[in-house]
């Protein structure tokens, strides 16, 4: 039985990139909400049912998931048509490149360009229409670490360039829905450990974070259940990084 206690008791929750990371976090927190959650994944067919167990036993018992590898704004449609219509949408997927930016070509910053901004930016255009009409959404995209404002980077251009114009996605549905009960808000992560990072990666982000200790993915699901419950947010570009200095 639905506990109407819940904040999101009966809303329909569609999280791309939801079966690990930041993303099945996120999922699992909403799932403890008594959302009704529907992750999305790429190709790891075991890391899917993974990811559906842990949300039966947060108390989902009917959540479903399905794979797509995303070849770009295109897929939006694609993904969308395999969920029922969200009332909670988490955009958690997005490839990562460091290269030097003498060194970075026209092919990379294509990739990031399209997988970055204009896919997550296809899915905000695909859902806001029917929230709107709902009078009920929450849409919650993800940018990188230290792209809450502009700033420059040598080795992470290609990547935090569309990451920081994803504030433009969420300021601009701001002010188309705010008025519907809709809200579009970004959170821009520290250095995170997850377990797609090898050992390179992990060393990496531990000598940078402060206290090198990267985030914790758990802490930046409750700060999201916390964004996505509270009406009074809309356009924000939220950085969780302690601080940090790259």
């Amino acid at each position: 039985m639905t506990d109407p206690e819940k904040i999101f008791a009966g809303k329909k929750a569609l999280i791309v990139g939801g079966t690990g990371g930041i993303g099945r976090e996120i999922a699992i927190a909403l799932a403890k909400e008594n959302a009704e959650v529907t992750v999305h994944g790429g190709s790891s067919e075991e890391r899917l049912k993974k990811t559906i167990s842990r949300l039966k036993e947060a108390g989902c018992p009917d959540a479903i998931g399905f794979l797509h590898l995303i070849e770009g704004p295109s897929s939006a449609e694609i993904i969308l048509k395999q969920s029922p219509n969200p009332d909670i949408l988490i955009c958690a997927w997005g490839p990562f490149e460091r290269t030097a930016l003498e060194n970075t070509g026209a092919s990379s910053w294509e990739k990031m360009a399209l997988y970055n901004l204009a896919f997550p930016g296809a899915l905000v255009s695909l859902v806001i229409q029917g929230m709107m009409e709902r009078n009920y959404g929450r849409i919650l995209l993800f940018g990188g670490t230290n792209t809450d404002t502009i700033r420059g980077f040598t080795t992470t251009a290609a990547y935090s360039a569309p990451k920081t114009a994803v504030g433009v996605i969420a300021k601009s549905a701001a002010k188309i829905c705010g008025s519907k009960n809709v809200n579009c808000n970004v959170i821009c992560p520290g250095l995170t450990d997850t377990e797609y990072l090898d050992e390179n990666a992990k060393s990496y982000n531990s000598e940078r974070s402060p206290g090198k200790k990267p985030i914790n993915a758990e802490k930046i699901a409750r700060l999201a259940v916390t964004v996505l419950a509270n009406p009074e947010i809309n356009g924000a570009i939220i950085p969780i990084d302690r601080g940090i200095v790259l």
